[in-house]
């Protein structure tokens, strides 16, 4: 449903600017959060990948463009760190999101109720 805002009260029309501006919100956290979980993955994946490796091997690890040698434990250490860290972003990205959606919700209630007013 498109709304001409020109034809709305000022009131309505701050909401509708609002609805729109947190539906944004809603899709940015949203974007957010699936590279956090992506992220969250890879991580995960190479975390397996340094524990099925014996202690005396050499490992890598990517710094930008470049490979750099490190030490197994010291690498696992980082990536359980990173872990971490993830898992405590979406975490907090997840309680924004729903905080964000019940308010989208809340503001299309309301803009509903004043369109009825309006029309009856």
């Amino acid at each position: 449903m498109t709304v001409n805002l020109e034809n709305l009260d000022e009131e309505t029309r701050n909401k509708v600017i609002n609805l729109q501006n947190l539906s944004t919100t809603v899709e940015y956290l949203t974007q957010q959060k699936f590279q956090m979980e992506t992220s969250l993955k890879d991580t995960e994946m190479a975390m397996e990948e340094l524990e099925k490796i014996e202690p005396d091997h050499i490992v890598y690890k990517s710094i930008g463009g470049i490979m750099v040698k490190s030490e197994k434990n010291k690498l696992l250490d980082e990536k359980k760190s990173l872990k971490v860290t993830l898992e405590m972003r979406i975490k907090t990205v997840d309680q924004k999101l729903e905080r964000t959606k019940k308010q989208v919700e809340t503001m299309r209630t309301s803009i509903q109720a004043d369109l009825q007013k309006k029309s009856a």
